[in-house]
């Protein structure tokens, strides 16, 4: 029996410019600063058929995409900015307020803090943001819920039945779009931020009672002159995290 043409091809299918790949992914960033220019919607659904073809557990495609713009995306950032100054004007509203999963650990140690720090502060000193200037500090969080001006927002949601693999899965899916993105000139902010805000996203976004938001991203073109576009995170050497058995 013949092997399916999909699958032909894509065994057959040779990468002529292997530096390219390498370029898209290495120069894939969390832009924080984007323009208004308009990205087509089919520019995006390209970007979401490639992306689709990410590995998944049994191919589940855990997935589900919703794409935010204009009044649906300008009406969602004004909900939640607005639900962020109450909590930043009354903490105790944090109860309110919970992520449905564990995004980051209960108890912070070496070298995860370590790299967490130089992160914050590297972006805030990148803005000009003193340790102790709280209101700045407010205001920058808060662009994560204005999308970073980008003209695209995206939430992403599971339905809360499947297990913790499918996070993972979600995970090389979520990258795929990134590096998608970089072949048509885009850049994207992952964005963990607005899990807390899920009360408020997933009626916004028409989601089903029995999904849970996974994050947000932004998506646009980045402004190249914005200093928080050129702060880079540093990464370790291969060394340092590989192991080698033979």
């Amino acid at each position: 029996m013949n092997a399916p043409e999909a699958l032909v091809s894509q065994v057959d299918t040779v990468v002529s410019d292997p530096a390219s790949v390498e370029a898209a992914i290495e120069s894939r960033f969390s832009a924080r600063a984007f323009l208004p220019t308009p990205v087509p919607r089919e520019t995006i659904a390209r970007i979401l058929r490639v992306a689709s073809r990410a590995p998944s557990g049994t191919n589940t495609q855990p997935w589900k995409v919703y794409v935010l713009q204009g009044a649906a995306r300008d009406t969602l950032v004004d909900k939640v900015c607005a639900a962020h100054d109450a909590l930043a004007a009354d903490p105790t509203l944090a109860a309110e307020y919970r992520e449905a999963y564990d995004y980051y650990p209960e108890k912070w140690v070496s070298p995860y803090i370590d790299r967490r720090r130089a992160c914050g502060w590297g972006l805030y000193g990148a803005l000009g943001i003193g340790k102790t200037d709280k209101a700045r500090m407010h205001a920058q969080h808060q662009r994560n819920f204005r999308f970073f001006d980008a003209p695209v927002g995206l939430m992403f949601t599971i339905d809360r039945i499947m297990g913790r693999g499918s996070l993972l899965d979600y995970g090389m899916f979520l990258q795929s779009i990134m590096v998608a993105a970089r072949a048509h000139g885009l850049h994207t902010c992952p964005q963990a931020a607005w899990n807390g805000f899920a009360k408020i996203v997933l009626p916004h976004i028409g989601a089903q009672d029995d999904e849970m938001l996974v994050c947000g991203m932004a998506l646009g073109f980045a402004d190249p002159t914005a200093p928080e576009n050129h702060f880079r995170t540093e990464r370790e050497p291969v060394e340092a995290f590989t192991h080698w058995l033979a």
